[in-house]
């Protein structure tokens, strides 16, 4: 998403306190308008939400989209079409930001044409404020105030004006407020431009160099991924880039093309595209996914950027998504949740002792209260399926039965998402027959309920769409299966409250974390899904289905082929009959102690106060903290800091390690120590400048290793002119084929160990 944000102290005292600063694309929703959507961008609204609830002194900055996310209706035959209404900000609650003077706050940043000029609008999320960009004013050329018209915009270059004044002009809006930046997060690559920025704001306000700023920025700038979709990454060619770099050489005290350097994989051509995803990781020293399994993928998916570091030691963590639960909750459980947890369980809801007390919810009013959700749910889909067809001017006999579609006390199935290929909505329609039996059994009766948009240039998805619509609109069909237009938060709170079955069929391990199925979970609805996501933390036999084994495959059509029988053999077998099995007519047990469990486990594990506290014991605060010993003292510790990567960086090619050995090549039994020595010429550099470890694991093959541990060593001996002897003692943990090497890095903090190219093995 293309949105920023940042961080803010007292408000009685905002200008004279230090702020940090977050950068976040955020979703603001006021009579169903949006000015962002997508899962990142309903994910930033929580990030907010519950930095609010926590205190945390958080501020949001983004754009303005005056047409925001399109509307979606489709045509006849199905096909998506796409309509882009302007909001009217004067139905927002939103108020212009001024000066000092009372004045119109505005910021301007220079463009290949000219200067892009931006005014500034403000929200307030709870007690955080979150700051808009706007550039459509007359001060502007036609062509920039377009800049943030639509959040989706076709024009490439248009794309970038649009991070470069999210991320520099946002940088200069926080400025021009007297709020000064002391962490920054960047949500994808799409706000890596506000690095820049801050690094020219160091070098002015601390009056230090661009190498000293280079060892501030990125130890109190966090970086954030959250898809490994390769299509979620933004390059853009040199050529379009440089001109908005020209105009930053003076302050950075650089030239543009180092700049663009900064973006560009490591010994690429100078003319190779600026990546928005490269330029963020080398600004930041914090780096997480938003899932385990994806902070793993992450790792693979970018390590050529930390060449010759094994995979597992990249420097890019995880943070699981979580989801603001106040906010998705039905009224009907933040009813029990009330009476059963107390009034304030929203603030507490981490709580075991909380948790626990879901088990104590009577199962009739747990029941009842999930039938209330379900019946209103059947009733919003009829009347928005009323009004597609009075939009496609449809006979008054289509839709006299538009009012009976669906079923409120039969299984209810949704499949709410982007259709994006990789979500595999077409998943559920591989066997159509056997769909078909499964919907019309005569026994257990199933209905399904899909919505999505696809992104306005993808064709593929929009064919999907447009096949799903074929095949619900068969007579034999129409009434149990029904896809709903304009999937946006209204029609997401109704499915995800009152559905039975929430479905999940991406392609692992591409989806990130997702978290629909988390705002399901927290309503009691049952997750069948693949494993992938969150859903690898989440899924036990208690709390719902998975697909598959998380088996991942490099031929598509065969792993198709096999998740879908896998979909099939799940609902026949095990949700459809858990859903009915209801003995003398009595309530479905089972499935009530999955509901409790899925909710137990989503407050537990998966709400946004987890999320941000994690975000904030991690990294915000270590950040901060940093960022006061590395201005102090006029920076003395930056300024070291640079002067020392600077000598590592001129000397480290000079390095040379000698094979390690040991007395005996063994066998040696659990228990035994062996002695391992390797000799290192440092040439210039001293031992208490570097760390030589031995490097040992399990042996996978001829050259590598798996399940890899690492033992520091020490000088034996002092050989002279630079040449040292290193040993350590290795204790055998457990039996197997083993191997090890010697490696040498450079010693300091986290940041300084993982500088790309100063390591040297064996």
């Amino acid at each position: 998403g293309s949105n920023l944000g940042a961080g803010l102290a007292d408000p009685a005292d905002r200008f004279a306190c230090d702020f940090r600063f977050q950068l976040l694309p955020v979703v603001v929703v006021r009579h169903q308008r949006q000015v962002f959507a997508g899962g990142l961008g309903i994910l930033a609204g929580d990030h907010l939400k519950a930095a609010s609830n926590l205190g945390l002194p958080l501020i949001g900055v983004g754009l303005m989209y005056h047409h925001g996310y399109f509307r979606q209706y489709l045509n006849p035959d199905g096909w998506q079409q796409e309509a882009y209404p302007e909001t009217d900000l004067y139905e927002l609650p939103v108020e212009r930001v001024v000066d000092d003077s009372g004045n119109e706050l505005r910021v301007s940043v220079a463009g290949p044409e000219g200067p892009i000029h931006a005014i500034v609008w403000k929200i307030m999320v709870g007690r955080v404020p979150l700051y808009l960009l706007d550039t459509n004013i007359l001060e502007n050329k036609p062509v920039c105030r377009t800049i943030t018209s639509r959040l989706y915009a076709a024009d490439h270059k248009i794309r970038l004006a649009q991070e470069v004044l999210l991320g520099i002009g946002g940088m200069r809006a926080l400025a021009a407020m007297k709020i000064n930046v002391k962490v920054l997060h960047m949500n994808e690559g799409h706000s890596a431009f506000a690095s820049l920025e801050r690094l020219a704001q160091t070098i002015s306000g601390f009056n230090v160099d661009l190498k000293t700023a280079l060892e501030i920025v990125p130890r109190t700038t966090v970086f954030t991924t959250h898809t490994p979709v390769a299509a979620g990454h933004d390059e853009f060619p040199a050529e379009h880039v440089r001109p908005y770099l020209k105009p930053l050489e003076e302050s950075l005290q650089t030239t543009e093309k180092e700049i663009l350097s900064w973006g560009q994989p490591e010994g690429s051509g100078p003319d190779a595209p600026l990546s928005m995803f490269i330029l963020g990781l080398h600004a930041a020293a914090h780096c997480n996914g938003v899932s385990r399994l994806h902070g793993s993928v992450a790792r693979r998916m970018w390590s050529h950027v930390w060449p010759q570091r094994p995979v597992e030691e990249v420097p890019i963590s995880h943070i699981t998504n979580g989801i603001h639960i106040s906010s998705f909750i039905s009224s009907e459980f933040a009813t029990l949740f009330n009476r059963y947890l107390g009034p304030d369980w929203y603030m507490s809801s981490r709580k075991p002792e909380n948790i626990d007390r879901i088990d104590d919810i009577y199962d009739e009013e747990l029941w009842r209260g999930h039938e209330m959700n379900r019946a209103r749910l059947v009733r919003t889909c009829r009347e928005q399926l009323i009004k597609q067809y009075n939009r496609r001017n449809a006979p008054s006999n289509v839709i006299e039965v538009l009012e009976s579609v669906l079923d409120p006390d039969v299984l209810t199935i949704a499949f709410a998402r982007r259709f994006a290929t990789y979500k595999r909505a077409h998943l559920l329609f591989k066997d159509p027959q056997r769909l078909e039996a499964i919907v019309n059994s005569e026994k257990y009766s199933v209905q399904f309920i899909f919505a999505g948009k696809a992104h306005p240039k993808d064709n593929e998805g929009k064919e999907l769409i447009k096949k799903l619509f074929a095949f619900a609109s068969q007579p034999e069909l129409r009434d149990r299966i029904i896809f709903l237009e304009d999937y946006d938060m209204h029609l997401a709170r109704h499915l995800f409250q009152g559905a039975d079955v929430w479905l999940n069929t991406p392609r692992r391990p591409l989806e990130a974390c997702g978290t629909s199925g988390m705002k399901a979970a927290i309503n009691g609805v049952l997750n069948v899904s693949i494993l992938d996501g969150w859903w690898c933390e989440g899924y036990t036999e208690e709390r719902g289905w998975r697909i598959g084994n998380g088996e991942e495959y490099a031929d598509h059509d065969y792993q198709d082929a096999v998740e879908s029988q896998a979909l099939y053999n799940v609902l026949e077998n095990e949700v459809i009959p858990c859903f009915y099995d209801r003995k003398n007519g009595d309530l479905p047990g089972c499935w009530l102690q999955k509901m409790k469990a899925s909710m137990k486990m989503a407050m537990e594990m998966f709400c946004s106060l987890r999320m941000v506290a994690e975000y904030n014991n991690r990294y915000y605060i270590p950040a901060a903290k940093r960022y006061d010993t590395l201005i102090a003292g006029q920076a003395e510790e930056a300024r070291n800091l640079a002067t020392q990567i600077k000598r590592l960086r001129s000397l480290w090619n000079n390095i040379e390690i000698r094979s390690p050995s040991s007395k005996n090549r063994g066998p040696y039994r659990v228990g035994e120590n062996f002695e391992v020595t390797a000799e290192i010429n440092l040439a210039e550099l001293q031992p208490d400048e570097v760390d030589v470890e031995l490097y040992y694991g399990h042996m996978q093959s001829l050259e590598d290793l798996v399940a890899s541990h690492v033992e520091q060593m020490g000088v034996l001996e002092d050989r002279g002119n630079g040449h040292y002897l290193y040993g350590c003692s290795l204790t055998c943990q457990s039996s197997g084929r083993f191997g090890f090497t010697v490696r040498v890095s450079p010693r300091g903090d986290e940041r300084v160990k993982s500088t790309p190219r100063l390591l040297t093995w064996a």
